[in-house]
This record gives structure tokens, C-alpha cells and sequence, in this order.
């Protein structure tokens, strides 16, 4: 990943990504730019997801715990309905 890659915001790079992904879905750009594209796309779509891993760890819930506030860790919707059901 570039330089340039690390220092893009989420929205960019998001924006990046999907420009990148219609160039591919018109499927009329030659190989070896669709290659390149890919890849760069591949990258791009890695840069986000350490992006939302990041704000995710930084997310914090205060709950009631005992009638006092209490920080705990963020957990996703989809991991707080693996641990009810």
C-alpha cells in the first residue's frame, strides 16, 4: 500500500474503491489496466477495513452496570445476537 493509500480518509478511499469498481463492472477496460485495477482495489478495500477496525476498537458504550455508569467495549449487533440466542 502507498503512501498516499494510508493517508486517504475512509470516505476516499471508499469513493476510490467504487469508481474502481465500475470501471471493472463495464468489463471494456484491457487486461492488463483491470489487473492493476484489482489490485489497487484490493488494497484500497484493506485500507478500509483497518479503518472501521480502528473506529470500531474506539467506540465505547456506557451502560448502567449496578446503578453506576460504566465503559465497556463496543460489540456489533451481529456479535450481541451470537451471545443472546
Amino acid at each position: 500500500m502507498t503512501q498516499e493509500q494510508q493517508e486517504l480518509n475512509f470516505e476516499e478511499a471508499m469513493s476510490q474503491l467504487e469508481d474502481i469498481v465500475s470501471q471493472l463492472e463495464r468489463g471494456d477496460v484491457p487486461l492488463e489496466q483491470a489487473i492493476d485495477l484489482f489490485q489497487k482495489g484490493m488494497q484500497l478495500s484493506q485500507l478500509c477495513g483497518q479503518k472501521l477496525s480502528q473506529v470500531e476498537r474506539k467506540i465505547e458504550m456506557i451502560v448502567g452496570a449496578d446503578g453506576e455508569l460504566a465503559k465497556k467495549p463496543f460489540q456489533p449487533l451481529s456479535e450481541e445476537s451470537d451471545t443472546l440466542g
